[in-house]
């Protein structure tokens, strides 16, 4: 039968045993503090008081932190992060994360930093989304940039600091979603919709965009905000792109002005984003990042492709891309293996639609259907 007298004598032994607690942590002694604080805690887990096991949680970190060195707080901590895990409390488990995440930092240790803040992310966005959702999106994006400091996990990191940026504008789901719909539309040959969705997610990476300065301090990472900026260029240029495609394909003389203003926005991005990754790359001697090398050519090849369709000649691809690259001859010599760089060759030398023959055989990653869906559209066009 349940007693309501045994909870209240707990309680009042909990509480004695963290005024025990105090006053060992004002003496000096932290690791009796500790241990009795703990005793505490385990009585309001048995209560099911959670709450309270928050503040004692928290307070035990204080103590963790104060009285042992990192190397001692970060095995303390990670044993108490995997009995609140167990447990389910993730709102307590991420507070105590972010705490692992901040000594771990200071530790160089980056790998460790990086995954205790990206956990601490998904259990706060797990608790509640709409309360959580700024603090999630920082937290994903500290991980991101303490991830791109270590060699082998830096290609995650970029990829968390992109949807850290997402998440905070609200759309890394959502555009997903989004790419599905206008994908349907476009194999049903509703070219006008679908141009109509693609231009609906080019302007979603704007707003990210636009509002880039705020999320990420150039001055303190120069590095990741010229990434993060020239990759958010390139999905605004590549998803408009898309658009003007579709609109192209519709054949209908009425559009031939949104077309051009697409495609010549499209280009001027173009620029932009591959005058931002030369600025990042060419002073690099060697060990480029594969992804990037692949980025520069395939949005330079797209600049291409815009250009020939629109009949207009603003710049000349190939040599807006190599310009200055005799500074770095490894760097020519690796955008020059790039697949895209053989289609930019090609269309110079003999046009787009044998250039498009060629990208058929070119995998684009998650735009591969769209792509062979629409080189099919324009050959036959």
């Amino acid at each position: 039968m349940y007693n309501n007298n045994d909870d209240e004598e707990k309680q009042i032994e909990a509480i004695k045993l963290i005024d025990r607690a105090e006053t060992l942590a004002d003496k000096g002694k932290g690791d009796e503090a500790i241990k009795v604080y703990e005793k505490a805690a385990q009585i309001y887990l048995d209560l099911g008081s959670y709450l309270k096991l928050d503040e004692l949680f928290i307070r035990i970190t204080q103590i963790i932190l104060q009285f042992r060195n990192n190397i001692q707080a970060v095995y303390r901590l990670k044993s108490i992060i995997r009995k609140t895990e167990e447990l389910k409390l993730y709102e307590i488990s991420a507070k105590l994360l972010i705490q692992l995440g901040n000594i771990s930092y200071r530790m160089n240790d980056w790998e460790t930093a990086g995954e205790s803040w990206n956990k601490a992310s998904d259990y706060l966005y797990k608790t509640d989304p709409e309360e959580y959702l700024n603090l999630a999106s920082i937290l994903l994006l500290k991980a991101g940039q303490s991830y791109e400091k270590a060699p082998q996990t830096k290609d995650l990191g970029k990829g968390l600091i992109l949807k850290a940026v997402m998440k905070i504008n609200k759309f890394d789901e959502l555009y997903q979603q989004e790419e599905k719909r206008a994908q349907l539309l476009l194999k049903n040959k509703e070219f006008v919709a679908a141009s109509e969705k693609f231009y609906m997610i080019a302007s979603y990476f704007r707003k990210a965009l636009n509002n880039l300065g705020d999320l990420l301090d150039e001055a303190e990472s120069q590095e990741t905000m010229l990434n993060a900026k020239a990759r958010f260029i390139h999905f605004v240029a590549e998803y408009q792109v898309i658009s003007s495609l579709c609109l192209s394909i519709a054949n209908n003389p009425d559009f031939k002005e949104k077309i051009e203003s697409l495609g010549f926005d499209s280009i001027e991005l173009f620029q932009q984003s591959i005058s931002l990754l030369k600025e990042y790359l060419i002073p690099i001697k060697s060990d480029f990042d594969r992804e990037i090398v692949l980025r520069i050519t395939f949005d330079t090849m797209l600049l291409a492709i815009i250009q020939r369709i629109l009949d207009a000649k603003k710049v000349s691809p190939k040599e807006f891309l190599l310009a200055e690259m005799e500074k770095n001859k490894a760097l020519l010599k690796a955008i020059k293996k790039s697949p895209y760089f053989a289609v930019i060759n090609k269309i110079d030398q003999i046009g787009l639609n044998e250039a498009l023959q060629d990208l058929l055989k070119v995998n684009l990653g998650h735009f591969e259907k769209i792509k062979n869906t629409l080189i099919r559209y324009i050959l036959n066009n």
